[in-house]
């Protein structure tokens, strides 16, 4: 069982000793079919609030409780997944819900912000995520890029260094109403640069998402990992998604 072993709680053996004895006592084991199934239908469901808060801000109802309760509510979500694993089939929905409420709204603010310099800034957006997404399931597909435990360490570290800057820089902008390293949000090359390195990081992170599902489905964890792989999967796509989008407004804003 040493493919589980990583600095990354959710991929370490004793995080799914009890899963596995429980999908083969059970009979009930994730399969590829089940968990393409549960993204495919939580992708759906993240679709539809998408749409629902995009239509909402151009109608001019303010975007930011939508915001707010898709981001807030979605990780509350996120954390009570990731300790209660088997709740994920009834949390899962509401999570691709709340979701596409936050990507609805802050979709529609980056159309109506560069709609004239930079029409079709969302689209295609969404287009070159799909396509990395694909490029990055080739990769592993063909075991161009293998998923080793060193490059799990590697990515686990880099991605929680990454989410501690960001909460260090909103703890400062909450606590003194000013931001530091203000590059990061710069349409210049510095800033360009630290799009493009945040994007491989998300790009290359679909790759542990790939291999949890393998690994899952290989070592027969119960059925309701297909809801918790799914999750896990349309989070790196939104996150990818995202910064995709920043880096395209930085490009079009030089």
């Amino acid at each position: 069982m040493a493919i589980f072993n990583s600095s990354n709680p959710m991929l370490k053996e004793s995080t799914y000793e009890g899963t596995i004895f429980q999908g083969l006592s059970t009979g009930q084991e994730m399969t590829l079919k089940g968990t393409v199934n549960k993204f495919g239908f939580l992708f759906v469901l993240m679709l539809c609030s998408t749409i629902f808060s995009w239509g909402q801000f151009y109608k001019g109802v303010n975007p930011m409780p939508f915001m707010m309760i898709g981001v807030f509510g979605g990780l509350v979500l996120a954390v009570v997944m990731g300790f209660k694993k088997q709740w994920a089939p009834y949390i899962a929905p509401a999570y691709a819900l709340l979701e596409g409420l936050f990507v609805g709204s802050v979709s529609a603010y980056y159309d109506a912000a560069y709609k004239t310099s930079y029409p079709g800034l969302v689209a295609q957006a969404v287009a070159l995520t799909l396509l990395v997404a694909f490029v990055m399931f080739l990769l592993y597909r063909y075991r161009i890029i293998k998923v080793t435990n060193k490059f799990k360490t590697v990515m686990v570290v880099a991605v929680s260094c990454l989410m501690l800057f960001y909460l260090a820089k909103w703890i400062y902008f909450a606590i003194t109403g000013s931001s530091f390293a203000t590059f990061t949000n710069a349409s210049t090359p510095l800033g360009i640069g630290f799009s493009v390195v945040v994007v491989c990081l998300a790009a290359l992170f679909l790759l542990i998402d790939f291999d949890m599902i393998e690994k899952g489905i290989e070592h027969k964890l119960p059925k309701y990992m297909e809801w918790f792989s799914a999750v896990g999967l349309l989070i790196t796509l939104v996150w990818l998604y995202f910064e995709l989008l920043r880096l395209l407004s930085k490009l079009t804003s030089r």
